[in-house]
């Protein structure tokens, strides 16, 4: 900040010279009484937008912090999740082969495992299956 040559203080104990002819003390007065209200409402103002300007200064250090953490933290987070999901599709896959495989051969069916796109589409098509119904209750 600049350096400042008058204080509300220097302003309100100036004295100035009167002659003849000259400006009206009380007028004078009033006017730098003004002057003196307005210089410290501008310091709070300034001390006001100071604490406002350090207090945002942390805030935005705290919230680089933090955000260098999470963004440490966040890469690691989707690849635990495409994993397991990949772990629960491949083990889904395994209970479904093992479930049906073996109930295909103990009903002494002679067909082959079916394949995932053939169980999908036999499972969530809209045709009766009633003896697919049937089967599946038996479990």
């Amino acid at each position: 900040m600049a350096n400042l040559m008058y204080n509300p203080k220097d302003i309100l104990q100036q004295d100035f010279k009167t002659k003849m002819r000259g400006y009206d003390p009380v007028e004078v007065d009033e006017f730098l009484d003004n002057i003196i209200k307005d210089y410290e409402t501008y310091n709070k103002q300034i001390l006001a937008l100071q604490e406002e300007n350090d207090r945002l200064l942390a805030k935005i250090d705290q919230l680089s912090k933090s955000q260098a953490v999470a963004s440490r933290v966040q890469p690691e987070a989707p690849k635990s999740a495409a994993v397991t999901n990949f772990d629960i599709l491949k083990r889904l896959s395994n209970l479904e082969r093992e479930v049906f495989g073996k109930k295909l051969d103990q009903d002494g069916f002679d067909t082959p495992t079916p394949t995932r796109a053939s169980t999908f589409s036999s499972n969530y098509s809209n045709t009766d299956n009633s003896d697919d119904l049937d089967k599946t209750r038996l479990f």
